[in-house]
């Protein structure tokens, strides 16, 4: 079994237990998943798979499963879900960074910081859907986290770009990496040079899918194993 998949896996599944919880909504972790009985939040999902021991059964027994809109990170691509009513909404890589490759000094032309001002969070998520308006789904209490980093990119002080870190026992994830100038690569560029900074001893482990991937394997990452996400038919789209 893949340890770093692993790894990567159960540090997903803490980010997403934290977001759950700034929203009131208490997950579990069991065996072999990481679960929530009540639907999650959106672009969250309701179950995250641990190991490849986990089985479509298992977390059926679980999650609300009946009604649409739940949503199953299948983290190692191996469940089975279609006779229960879902359907593969997207698939993945999990990617890894090891701590020891050499990182650039530089940031690129965006310069990244830490976000701490509750304030600056609806324009953050704005930024981060697409300019849309921003319905508090990263909530205040995710700034005090002790786990949890909100890095905002800027060039000059405009927003242009931006990444969430959460700290695991073995690794720093990097989760909902996004830039409003078009260049992931560049976003990569200065995201990893600051979970360097922060954290310089520790693998950066995520998942990505398309260009944004191809940008990370550009930025030094590898993928190490693929993940798959089920929604329930009739649910709405998810991400993160």
């Amino acid at each position: 079994m893949n340890t770093d998949v692993i790894t990567a896996a159960r540090n997903n599944a803490e980010w997403c237990d934290i977001v759950c919880r700034t929203h009131g909504i208490i997950g579990a972790f069991h065996t072999h998943m990481w679960t929530s009985r009540l639907r999650t939040p959106s672009h969250y999902p309701d179950a995250v798979t641990l190991d490849a021991d986990a089985t479509g059964e298992n977390v059926l027994e679980i999650v609300d499963s009946a009604t649409p809109g739940c949503s199953i990170r299948d983290s190692f691509a191996c469940l089975n879900l279609l006779p229960a009513g879902f359907r593969i909404l997207f698939e993945g890589d999990w990617i890894l960074r090891a701590p020891e490759q050499p990182v650039s000094a530089t940031g690129g032309d965006i310069r990244w910081r830490r976000v701490r001002d509750a304030r600056v969070l609806p324009a953050w998520e704005a930024a981060w859907s697409g300019g849309e308006v921003a319905t508090e789904l990263f909530r205040p209490a995710l700034l005090d986290h002790p786990a949890v980093v909100v890095l905002g990119g800027y060039v000059r002080d405009r927003l242009v770009a931006g990444a969430i870190l959460n700290r695991s026992g073995a690794a720093v994830g990097v989760s909902n990496l996004f830039t409003t100038l078009g260049d992931h690569g560049d976003a990569w560029h200065g995201c990893v040079a600051a979970v360097a900074r922060a954290f310089p001893v520790l693998p950066i482990v995520g998942y990505e899918s398309g260009d944004a991937l191809a940008a990370a394997h550009g930025n030094g990452f590898t993928s190490i194993g693929r993940l798959r996400v089920w929604i329930k038919e009739g649910g709405e789209a998810m991400a993160r």
